[in-house]
């Protein structure tokens, strides 16, 4: 465990960069976001960082109380790594950066590396701008699926995968489209509506948004 950097100013953003200030902390806190991951998942889902790096700064994040390690009952007998209630308060952080952020995407770079759940957090934003309150949506994309849980009290806001539940509606569009709603430039109603988002379901959150 690295001995823990400080940049000794009585200020509470100070004090907050202290602890998740670090490269890799937040998007550590981003993958987790979806709930509990096993090391090996963390470093598929976080390429650049090197195995050593990932294990400090795991344990750096479990020190520093924004992350717990436990292990599975068998069949699975695995150790999983998970977000404490206060590594879940980091989530209007990274909503806020992410906010701040749609004006740097710009365009994909050859180097750039995509996942599927990466478009999460924008797409939670974006069904709320529809109206939607809570429900499970289930996105697929051609670089995998996911899920939503709009308004989850607690708990993981997504997940990998198709939902575990059935969904209330279903969501499938491309990368370039999930770009343009990710960045504001287009709205996801407006995008139904063009036909570059096919929705899928009979429940009430898929009437909505066909609706919107």
């Amino acid at each position: 465990m690295s001995p823990r950097r400080s940049y000794d100013q009585f200020c509470s953003a100070a004090r907050a960069l202290d602890a998740v200030g670090d490269r890799w902390t937040l998007l550590i806190v981003r993958e987790l976001l979806a709930g509990p991951r096993r090391y090996t998942d963390l470093h598929a889902d976080l390429p650049g960082v090197s195995t050593d790096m990932l294990a400090s700064r795991l344990k750096d994040m479990e020190r520093d109380g924004l992350t717990t390690r436990r292990r599975l009952p068998p069949p699975g007998a695995v150790h999983v790594y998970e977000l404490t209630s206060r590594g879940r308060e980091l989530l209007p952080v990274l909503r806020a950066l992410g906010e701040w952020g749609r004006t740097e995407l710009g365009e994909r770079r050859p180097t750039d590396a995509l996942r599927a759940h990466w478009f999460a957090l924008p797409l939670l934003r974006a069904l709320e701008e529809a109206g939607i309150g809570a429900g499970v949506v289930e996105v697929r994309l051609e670089e995998g699926d996911f899920h939503l849980r709009v308004s989850a009290v607690e708990g993981p806001l997504y997940g990998y995968g198709p939902a575990p539940v059935e969904p209330d509606a279903r969501l499938a569009l491309d990368s370039v489209t999930c770009t343009a709603v990710s960045r504001g430039e287009l709205g996801l109603a407006d995008a139904i509506r063009d036909g570059r988002v096919e929705v899928g379901g009979d429940g009430a959150v898929a009437k909505v948004l066909r609706e919107a």
